[in-house]
């Protein structure tokens, strides 16, 4: 792709003009140019730790492994660039791991296309330049107040929000295919361990994913349909609590402060999940903008806390206890309730939004916002190429009950089931005031039974119809039967 070669030659050229102009600069007034190191565990462990998520998801996704080269070119891109800047602001540049869980922590939510890529790198550069500009006296100490990649995820998210360009970007595809990794919740809970046993962030993680499970559960037993889509916490989310939110540098230190930073992570996703869908908005952005807002609140929360005065809040065991690492303890707390809720089937298992015959009977019970879950599930298994689910479609359109009546679009839906040999999608095709179903094809159930994961193409007729009828649609039921007999 040309435009992502010259945006990597644009990029070192960017990089060559500044080290020139500082040779020039440094001639006439010499000033400091030289390394400290800085080899911190919380960097290197966190980039090891990114680093495997890639690894796992880009086996069964392979864009992500296609990426990783772009991913070790933007790594050289954030050395240099925050070398340069250091110098240029007279300091020694502290040489270390710094940058690279930046650069992965970035990239684990968000890449720009190749025609495109150049943005990328403008992307690091202002997360880069947050960190360096963006200060506040924390403690007697000044400090960067802003994650340096949620601030750049954040910034560029509105923009990207305000200028209607998210299909300049690789976000909804990254949002969406962590799921086709198995188990992807216990992994990602596994890794996240690493991260909470090394730095202390149990409190953040945990309350943040409790305070989702928890929200979640109640709006269930009220509207009688989940209120994310398909899970509890989309995976997205549950990755950014484990390792996005997480960064020691820009949460509080207190426990009752962690807690309080986790939970207000969770109910800013959770509210912005409905604010984003009330304004058409993707709503893949709801673990993004939070991050920044609450870094900004990390002052108030530490006051608050010493208001608060009790410090052994969330310590109500004895401090002997584990040699005093209260951590563990957290843990041990965390490991319990994601096991609870893996017992419950909120993490892996099969859940209620995976069925589209549970979607069909909330609509027809008029549930909260079913009948537009109902068009959005059915729109991405007709992108999927599931005839049945383009005949669906059509046939909405073609009656006006759950969607506007729209004659053009329905004959199109049902001109793609037919080219898709759906024969319900032909009859509709050629008779216009008709809106005729069928039972969905065996090619539709192994495009619509994925939950999340690949398409099961290989899977036997009889475990795929046991499948469907888990799923609750009748007629499977009654195939699966007459297959086992």
């Amino acid at each position: 792709n040309s435009t992502l070669m010259y945006s990597f030659w644009g990029a070192s050229l960017v990089l060559l003009l500044w080290q020139g102009f500082m040779l020039i600069h440094l001639a006439r007034r010499p000033a400091l140019k030289d390394f400290s190191r800085a080899v911190y565990s919380q960097h290197y462990v966190q980039a090891m730790v990114q680093f495997s998520v890639y690894l796992y998801w880009g086996y069964y996704w392979r864009p992500v492994y296609d990426h990783l080269w772009l991913l070790a070119g933007q790594v050289m891109f954030a050395y240099t660039f925050g070398m340069l800047l250091a110098w240029s602001r007279r300091r020694s540049y502290m040489l270390g791991f710094g940058p690279i869980p930046i650069i992965f922590s970035t990239n684990l939510f968000l890449w720009f296309h190749d025609d495109w890529f150049y943005m990328q790198f403008v992307m690091i550069a202002v997360g880069f330049l947050g960190k360096e500009f963006v200060r506040w006296n924390r403690d007697g100490r000044s400090v960067h107040i802003f994650n340096p990649s949620a601030f750049s995820l954040g910034f560029f998210s509105l923009i990207l929000i305000t200028t209607g360009t998210t299909d300049l970007t690789w976000a909804p595809e990254i949002s969406s295919t962590l799921t086709l990794a198995p188990g992807i919740y216990t992994y990602l809970f596994a890794v996240g361990l690493v991260v909470m046993y090394f730095f202390s962030i149990t409190l953040v993680s945990g309350a943040a994913a409790i305070t989702l499970f928890g929200f979640s559960a109640l709006y269930a037993a009220i509207a009688g349909v989940p209120y994310f889509l398909d899970s509890d916490i989309p995976a997205a989310v549950f990755l950014g609590l484990h390792l996005l939110i997480t960064d020691p540098s820009t949460s509080p230190r207190t426990p009752l402060g962690k807690t309080l930073f986790g939970v207000l992570y969770g109910i800013g996703v959770f509210a912005l999940y409905t604010i984003l869908g009330w304004f058409g908005e993707p709503t893949l952005y709801d673990k993004l903008l939070c991050v920044p807002l609450l870094n900004l609140s990390v002052i108030g929360i530490d006051r608050l806390v010493r208001r608060i005065n009790s410090d052994a809040v969330l310590n109500l065991w004895n401090p002997s206890w584990f040699s005093g690492r209260a951590n563990v303890a957290h843990m041990m707390i965390w490991i319990s309730v994601f096991g609870l809720m893996s017992l419950l089937g909120r993490t892996d298992a099969q859940h209620p939004g995976d069925s589209v015959p549970f979607w069909e009977q909330s609509c027809s019970a008029q549930l909260p916002n079913a009948c537009d879950r109902l068009v959005s599930v059915e729109s991405t298994y007709c992108g999927d190429n599931a005839a049945w689910a383009c005949n669906e479609l059509g046939a909405h359109y073609r009656e006006g009950a759950i969607v506007d009546r729209d004659t053009d679009l329905a004959y199109s839906y049902f001109a793609r089931a037919c080219e898709l040999k759906f024969q319900a999608g032909c009859a509709n095709l050629l008779q216009e005031q008709t809106a005729l179903r069928a039972e969905p094809l065996e090619l539709d159930l192994r495009l619509m039974l994925r939950q999340g994961g690949k398409n099961l193409m290989d899977t036997p007729v009889f475990e795929l119809y046991a499948r469907a009828c888990v799923h609750d649609w009748a007629f499977a039921c009654e195939r699966s039967a007459a297959a086992g007999e």
